[in-house]
């Protein structure tokens, strides 16, 4: 089961201004399961996307690059689950374009209009026939207040559903923020998250929405990991309706931070719940790291220990064998790093220092916290001010069950 994580009310993902959501089942891959999802934008939306930076990414993440790059006028998103459209050459790219042109002609859009997205088995041709059937009936039940369907709809080993809502005060308007993401194995990203949809009703200028995205995905998205695998499929997009009647945010403006701010706090939620729904996970780490000479050296270490499957192993069965995170430490890459200053802490337990085990701690110290569901692991590199933090979980046996029968 998920660690601390239950799956959002569906009145607790508040409605945002401009935004319709609909779904259907469209039997892509198993039957009566929600696995096509389209989302409309009122006109005069802005977009933004960060997309994987995996070399052989899938089809709808050639096209999404393709058409905001084409345009800025963005109207629709198409989402379908079981089948990830990667691997796929020129016939991906022929069935995702085909999609979005049967879409575009229910919506009286232009294909280029509509960002088309997929996830699942990689390597499998898109039944796109399966895909256009389902949408009259995702189209028949857009409304605003479908976000919890939402993000059921884009789920493939996720165990629960992912979102999250915040309202905030711009200009004397009450702006809403939304977001829904999936994600559960396979996860390790490069720009953004495996799946991710985050809309507000603020207005905001196309450049603040893009220097907005870039902020929160390197606080959030790119700060998880849970086996070390960067997706062909990664995407996470941020809209804005600006139907809250607040003066235009830019970055120049007094409550630009305030704004992005809350972006931000959405996405570390939504990356977060993803690590605490890892595939198997009984665990969730947080990996920080301070007093490195800059955040570079400091992500090196955190990925060391957060990708170690030693490490992941350990913290499943509650064994304190942290010897194998002062090993994780040493192999990171860190220049002329001095093992003698560094301190390693597990919680609040001093555990290691002076180049090995600390005098005061006890073995039953770290057995007690190896025990909890959360779990502190934080290294003082002492040579410097930089730091960075790091969510992960831990290897179980049904990690191994899980992907052994992914195809089944």
């Amino acid at each position: 089961m998920p660690v601390k994580l239950t799956a959002p009310q569906a009145a607790s993902l508040l409605p945002v201004r401009g935004v319709q959501l609909g779904f259907a089942e469209a039997h892509v891959r198993k039957p009566n399961r929600k696995d096509v999802l389209v989302m409309t934008l009122v006109q005069g939306s802005k977009v933004a996307g960060v997309f994987t930076l995996n070399q052989f990414c899938a089809a709808p993440v050639i096209l999404c690059k393709e058409f905001l790059a084409q345009t800025s006028s963005i109207r629709a998103l198409l989402v379908n689950t079981g089948c990830a459209n990667a691997g796929t050459g020129e016939d991906g790219l022929s069935r995702a374009k085909q999609s979005c042109e049967a879409l575009g002609a229910l919506l009286n859009l232009q294909a280029n209009q509509i960002l088309p997205f997929s996830t699942g088995v990689i390597l499998e041709p898109l039944p796109v026939d399966k895909v256009i059937a389902g949408l009259p009936a995702a189209i028949k039940n857009l409304k605003e207040d479908n976000w919890l369907n939402a993000a059921e709809a884009i789920m493939t080993t996720d165990i629960v559903a992912k979102g999250t809502s915040r309202q905030i005060q711009l200009d004397g308007k009450t702006v809403t923020i939304t977001g829904i993401s999936k994600g559960s194995g396979m996860i390790h990203p490069n720009m953004a998250t495996m799946l991710g949809y985050v809309a507000t009703d603020a207005a905001v200028s196309q450049s603040a929405l893009e220097s907005i995205i870039k902020y929160a995905v390197n606080k959030s998205f790119n700060c998880i990991t849970v086996d070390g695998d960067t997706s062909t499929n990664d995407s996470l997009i941020l809209m804005a309706t600006n139907l809250a009647g607040n003066a235009e945010i830019t970055e120049m403006h007094a409550d630009y931070v305030v704004l992005r701010d809350a972006l931000t706090d959405v996405a570390i939620e939504l990356a977060q719940a993803i690590v605490r729904d890892g595939e198997g996970a009984t665990k969730f780490m947080t990996v920080k790291i301070e007093g490195g000479k800059d955040e570079a050296e400091c992500r090196k270490v955190a990925y060391a220990i957060a990708h170690s499957p030693l490490i992941k192993t350990a913290f499943f069965a509650s064994d304190p064998n942290l010897g194998r995170i002062l090993a994780a430490i040493g192999y990171a890459g860190v220049e002329k790093l001095d093992v003698s200053k560094l301190k390693l802490y597990l919680g609040d337990v001093l555990v290691a220092e002076n180049g090995g085990r600390a005098t005061a701690y006890r073995e039953e110290q770290g057995s007690a916290i190896m025990k909890e569901a959360e779990i502190l692991v934080r290294v003082d590199l002492v040579r410097g001010d930089a730091s960075c933090t790091v969510w992960t979980c831990d290897f179980s046996y049904d990690y191994v069950k899980i992907n052994a029968d992914y195809r089944s």
